[in-house]
C-alpha cells in the first residue's frame, strides 16, 4: 500500500502545525492549508486519499462546503471532520450539508494521534480506496451497489462520459468509479486485456454479488 496522503484544512496555525507534524511522524504525507479556497486550489495536484478538515474555517466557505465539493468531484476521496464541537450544529449553519460518509472527530477526544489515524483509515475504507477483490467461499465477488450500477452501465455499452452524465458527476469522478469497480472485480491489473470486456463477462457469468 502506498503512503496515505492527507489534505489538512485548518485555519488555526498552531493546530494545523501540530496535526500536520503528528500525521507526518505517523508515516503519512500531509499538505496543510488554511481555507476552503486553498484546499480546492491544491487538491488536484496533491491528489489526497483523504481530506481532513475543521468545520469552522473562519470567514467564507466552511468545512461542509469543502466536503460537499469533494463528494461531488472526488467521490473516491475519504473525508474526516475534526472539530471542537461535539455537535456539528454548534459549528456551522445547516449541519445537514455535511456528507453522511464523513467521519466525525471531536478535538477534545483526541487523546493520541492514533485515534486520528484510525479515523483516516475508516474514511478510506468507506470510499473503497486501496480495496482488493472480496471473494466468498463459493467464488463470487462482492461489490457495492454503486459499483453494481457502474457495471450495469458498462454492460449496456455506456461510455465514460455517458456514465458521468447519467450519474450527474464529472468525467473524472466517473472514471475513478469505473476504475474502482474494475479493482473490486480484480480485472484492472493486466494491460493485455480490455477490463470492460472482462468485467461484463464476470457479471454475465453470475459471479458477482452486491453487498
Amino acid at each position: 500500500m502506498s503512503q496515505t496522503k492527507v489534505l489538512l484544512a485548518e485555519d488555526d496555525a498552531f493546530t494545523r502545525s501540530i496535526v500536520s507534524e503528528s500525521l507526518t511522524q505517523a508515516g503519512m504525507i500531509v499538505e496543510s492549508v488554511a481555507s476552503v479556497q486553498e484546499a480546492l486550489s491544491a487538491i488536484d495536484d496533491f491528489d489526497p486519499h483523504v481530506v481532513l478538515t475543521d468545520l469552522d474555517l473562519g470567514i467564507g466557505p466552511d468545512g461542509a462546503d469543502l466536503l460537499t465539493k469533494v463528494l461531488e468531484e472526488r467521490p473516491w476521496t475519504g473525508m474526516v471532520i475534526m472539530t471542537a464541537h461535539a455537535s456539528p450544529e454548534l459549528a456551522i449553519n445547516d449541519a445537514s450539508r455535511i456528507p453522511e460518509s464523513a467521519v466525525y472527530v471531536v478535538k477534545s477526544q483526541l487523546q493520541s494521534i492514533q485515534y486520528l489515524v484510525s479515523a483516516i483509515a475508516e474514511s478510506i475504507s468507506k470510499t473503497g480506496s486501496f480495496e482488493t477483490p472480496t471473494v466468498s467461499s463459493d467464488g463470487k465477488i462482492t461489490i457495492t451497489s454503486s459499483q453494481a450500477e457502474i457495471l450495469r452501465m458498462i454492460a449496456d455499452g455506456l461510455s465514460n462520459s455517458s456514465i458521468a452524465e447519467a450519474r450527474g458527476i464529472t468525467l473524472r469522478a466517473a472514471e475513478a468509479l469505473i476504475q474502482r469497480t474494475f479493482a473490486a472485480l480484480g480485472v484492472n491489473g493486466d494491460p493485455s486485456v480490455n477490463p470492460r470486456v472482462v468485467a461484463v463477462r464476470i457479471w454475465q457469468q453470475g459471479k458477482v454479488t452486491v453487498k
